[in-house]
C-alpha cells in the first residue's frame, strides 16, 4: 500500500466518469485527521443531542481518521447526487407527509449501483487503484468529508449547501489510495441568515450548526424507537417520515434548487403523502407492498403507525 504509484487516473477522470453516471458534484480531499471536526463531535456526544443513537459514539477514532478504516488511504473522493424532483407537498389536512428524499427509491439502492460501477471503471484503468465506499452507512463524517472536498458549506441547519443546486443532495465518499489534486473548500455563505432555525417548530437547530436530535421531527419519526414525548403535540406540521422544514425555508433551496435528472429519486404514485387512516389499518404486508425499496421501510411499520398515531392524536385535540 506504500508503494509509489504512478497515476493513471487524474482528476479529471474521476470527474467525467462520475458525471455519466449521474453525480452531480464531485470533489476531492486530502486524506489527514478530521481534527476540528472530531472535537465538535464530542462536544455533541457529551451533551446527549444523538438521543438514543448508541452507535454514534462507537468507532470515534475512525471517524475522525478514515486510515484506521482504510490503511494506506491518501484521498477521499466525496459525491453529491441531487434528488430534489421539484414537486411539493399538498398540504392537505390529515394527510402524512414523507420526506422528500424518501419519496423514490431507495438512495442506497440507487447510488451504491453507481458506486460500484465507478470504482470498478476505475481499476479497469488502473489496477493500482484501491478503495472503500460509503453512504451514511459506517463510521464516516460524510458531511466533513464532503466540506473538505468543496462540495459545498455546513449550513446551520447542519446539511451542506451547493451554491449551484442547495442543499438537496445525497452524500457518498470514496477513500482511496490514490492522490489526488485536492479540491478547495467553499466559503461559509449563509451569513447572517437564520431562516432554518427560526423556522424548526421544536427547537431542535440549538445554536448555529448545532441539532439536538432529541427535538429533531426527523429523529423522532425516523431513528427514535420510543414513544413521542407529548410535548411536541402540535408541533410536527403532520410530518409522517422525516422533515424539511430546514432545508424548505433556506434561501438557497429557494433560488437555486433544480429537478434531479435521476428519476428513481422522484415520488413513487402517493408515496409523498399518506392518509393517516390508511397507515392506521396497514398490514405488515401491505407495509412491505406499498413500501417496497423505499427509505421508509427504516421506521418499520411499528414506528409509521406510532407517528401516524401522534398525528392523528394532534387533530382530535
Amino acid at each position: 500500500m506504500n508503494d509509489i504509484i504512478i497515476s493513471k487516473i487524474t482528476n479529471q477522470t474521476v470527474i467525467e466518469e462520475s458525471k455519466a453516471l449521474g453525480f452531480d458534484l464531485i470533489g476531492f480531499a486530502k486524506v489527514e485527521p478530521l481534527t476540528k471536526e472530531g472535537k465538535r463531535l464530542k462536544e455533541w456526544l457529551t451533551r446527549g443531542y444523538h438521543a438514543d443513537m448508541n452507535y454514534m459514539p462507537r468507532n470515534y477514532e475512525k471517524r475522525i481518521d478514515v486510515s484506521k478504516i482504510f490503511p494506506g488511504a491518501k484521498s477521499v473522493i466525496s459525491l453529491g447526487m441531487n434528488y430534489y424532483s421539484g414537486q411539493h407537498h399538498t398540504n392537505q389536512d390529515r394527510m402524512g407527509k414523507i420526506s422528500k428524499y424518501a419519496w423514490g427509491k431507495d438512495y442506497h439502492l440507487v447510488i451504491w449501483e453507481k458506486l460500484k460501477i465507478l470504482e470498478s471503471r476505475l481499476r479497469e484503468i488502473d489496477s493500482n487503484f484501491k478503495s472503500k465506499s460509503y453512504i451514511d452507512t459506517g463510521p464516516v463524517m460524510d458531511k466533513a468529508w464532503a466540506v473538505r472536498a468543496g462540495l459545498g458549506w455546513l449550513g446551520k441547519h447542519t446539511n451542506v449547501i451547493n451554491r449551484r443546486i442547495g442543499s438537496w443532495f445525497f452524500i457518498a465518499n470514496i477513500i482511496t489510495n490514490y492522490e489526488f489534486t485536492h479540491s478547495e473548500p467553499i466559503p461559509d455563505f449563509c451569513g447572517s441568515c437564520t431562516a432554518c432555525i427560526d423556522a424548526c417548530p421544536t427547537g431542535a437547530i440549538v445554536s448555529e450548526y448545532v441539532v439536538d436530535s432529541n427535538k429533531c421531527i426527523s429523529y423522532l419519526t425516523i431513528e427514535n424507537k420510543g414513544e413521542i414525548n407529548k410535548k411536541f403535540s402540535g408541533k410536527f406540521d403532520n410530518w409522517l417520515f422525516g422533515c424539511d422544514i430546514c432545508q424548505d425555508v433556506c434561501p438557497w433551496n429557494q433560488k437555486f434548487s433544480v429537478p434531479s435528472d435521476e428519476e428513481n429519486f422522484y415520488p413513487k404514485s402517493v408515496n409523498a403523502e399518506v392518509p393517516l387512516e390508511e397507515i392506521s389499518c396497514m398490514t405488515e404486508g401491505d407495509f412491505q407492498k406499498k413500501f417496497n425499496e423505499s427509505p421508509v421501510k427504516r421506521t418499520k411499520l411499528s414506528g409509521l403507525k406510532r407517528n401516524a398515531s401522534f398525528l392523528s392524536e394532534q387533530k382530535i385535540e
